[in-house]
């Protein structure tokens, strides 16, 4: 089982279970978590994706790309060191993933 928690920029907290092998967005999306936009599926072309990733999850993700590198400086709201596209986050077995998202993808 996935865990995945959710805090948006005002603090409110949802917590959502996710399929291993699935993207953070992509579980977002599929439960209606506000604040996680996802326009382009996907595909690594729009940025709606944009999260903070806790200190606690970091470990978990593996490194970034160079083009989500690249992406994160076209976000709505400014990128920070914890700064991750939410689609590049695959879930993994027995996992605990915390991110927040920021105040708008657009």
């Amino acid at each position: 089982m996935v865990k995945v928690i959710y805090t948006d920029a005002v603090g409110s907290i949802e917590e959502v279970d996710g399929r291993v092998g699935d993207s953070i967005m992509e579980t977002a999306v599929r439960n209606g978590v506000p604040g996680i936009v996802g326009e382009c599926g996907g595909s690594l072309s729009c940025a709606t994706c944009h999260v903070f990733v806790s200190s606690e999850t970091e470990p978990l993700l593996s490194d970034m790309s160079d083009l989500e590198d690249e992406m994160l400086d076209g976000t709505a709201v400014d990128r920070r060191p914890e700064s991750r596209l939410s689609c590049q986050i695959k879930l993994v077995d027995g996992c605990e993933y915390r991110v927040t998202t920021p105040e708008t993808q657009l």
